[in-house]
């Protein structure tokens, strides 16, 4: 307690908002283990680019579409509950993963569909009481210890899959680490019975949010800006472990990727939490953009193993720098938005779906390339494209005006 105290300047840290940094870290631990491997998992079974961009194209089709209905839930019955059926739905993706086994690249839409709502159900929940538990004061450390521990899981959980998966026969080393996740998010389940009932009264309004865009230039701006980051992500979030895999044939290779990458970014966070000050946020997000882009170039051409341990050296740095601030931002402009008090789910839904869309942008684009062209030559000029979108996101940040403190330009 004596470090929390003295990262947080002697700010109380409130018992929910330490059981969110709790639920949050099992999440992390439970994805680091397998979600970087299930695309592998697919990969193995299937060998085509095209399938594996289907699967996660399926994910970000459901997760939108569930955030809508997650909304109204949140709004009409109980955040928490909303939150663990998320945490559910994750449980049950885990639990039919192991069911279907090496037949799992005939039930892709329905594995992208069951993890698509639990994203959805989990990431609304999860966003929305961030907002509530959190205060301006303890925002910026919420969002750089959820970083740590997400780091610490992404040490310790892929690495751990990689040695498991690399020991044991086929697809036996898959099992126990799908079932370990299983296992987590059972845990996860129960300590969200210790969250204080947290029911909303009032309207749902999202089509009123997401027309409030024109009447608050911030908040456009903002949106935009999340729709930008989608791009980067609909296609990163997965190709990345594809080409370590190809390029090394190793899944105890791709542990060590991700280690290497949890370990810089565990440190990363930790600064970037402790020293990226409100009147920096915005120069901040444009050195973290630019890294990101940068690192676009060691993966996209002539790829070595070398190459993609520095890309994940570089990233690790870079997400940091960028994200820490980025989010406490979006916040800030939520909280200081039209009727936000009563309309904050519908703020972050329709955040959210920015998000989303660009995801859903960037994987129609994977999807067309590797459909259409040869992926050898047609990827690295597409990476080169999608990996702009957090560097532009600076575009848009630049402009916002000042939310109740000075944020430098």
């Amino acid at each position: 307690m004596g470090f929390v105290k003295k990262w947080t300047g002697g700010i109380e840290i409130k018992r929910d908002l330490r059981l969110l940094l709790l639920i949050g870290g099992l999440y992390s631990l439970s994805i680091a283990l397998s979600n970087t491997f299930v695309n592998v998992f697919l990969w193995k079974q299937s060998g085509e680019f095209i399938d594996i961009g289907l699967y996660n194209l399926t994910i970000v089709l459901f997760q939108p579409l569930t955030f809508i209905l997650a909304g109204r839930l949140a709004k009409k019955v109980d955040r928490v509950i909303v939150l663990r059926l998320g945490v559910i739905f994750l449980a049950l993706y885990y639990l039919t993963v192991l069911f279907v086994g090496e037949n799992a690249t005939q039930f892709i839409i329905l594995l992208g569909a069951l993890l698509g709502i639990g994203y959805g159900f989990y990431w609304l929940a999860f966003n929305v009481l961030t907002f509530e538990i959190t205060e301006p004061e303890t925002r910026d450390f919420f969002n750089g210890f959820l970083g740590l521990l997400g780091s610490f899981g992404g040490i310790i959980g892929p690495v751990t899959a990689g040695y498991i998966i690399s020991r044991m026969n086929a697809f036996s080393g898959y099992h126990v680490v799908f079932g370990i996740s299983l296992g987590l998010f059972a845990v996860a389940v129960v300590l969200s019975f210790f969250l204080v009932r947290r029911p909303a009264n009032g309207k749902y309004l999202f089509l009123r949010i997401l027309s409030e865009r024109k009447n608050n230039e911030n908040w456009r701006l903002i949106t935009l800006a999340h729709f930008f980051q989608g791009v980067r992500e609909g296609t990163f979030m997965f190709v990345i472990s594809i080409f370590v895999f190809i390029k090394t044939g190793s899944e105890l290779a791709l542990g060590n990727f991700s280690m290497l990458n949890s370990v810089i970014a565990f440190i990363a966070y930790f600064v970037a939490s402790r020293y990226i000050k409100p009147h920096m946020r915005k120069k901040a997000i444009l050195v973290g953009g630019i890294l990101l882009y940068a690192g676009v170039f060691l993966v996209a051409f002539d790829v070595s193993y070398i190459k993609m341990l520095m890309y994940a050296a570089v990233i690790a740095i870079a997400y940091p720098i960028l994200l820490v601030p980025y989010t406490s931002l979006t916040y800030d402009i939520i909280g200081t938005a039209w009727n936000a008090a009563e309309m904050r789910i519908e703020y972050i839904v329709v955040r959210e779906m920015y998000i989303q869309m660009g995801r859903v942008v960037s994987l129609l684009g994977f999807i067309a390339v590797v459909y259409f062209f040869d992926p050898a030559i047609s990827l690295p000029y597409f990476l080169l494209i999608v990996g702009a979108g957090h560097t532009l996101i600076y575009l848009f940040v630049r402009r916002i005006k000042s939310i109740g403190h000075r944020v430098e330009g």
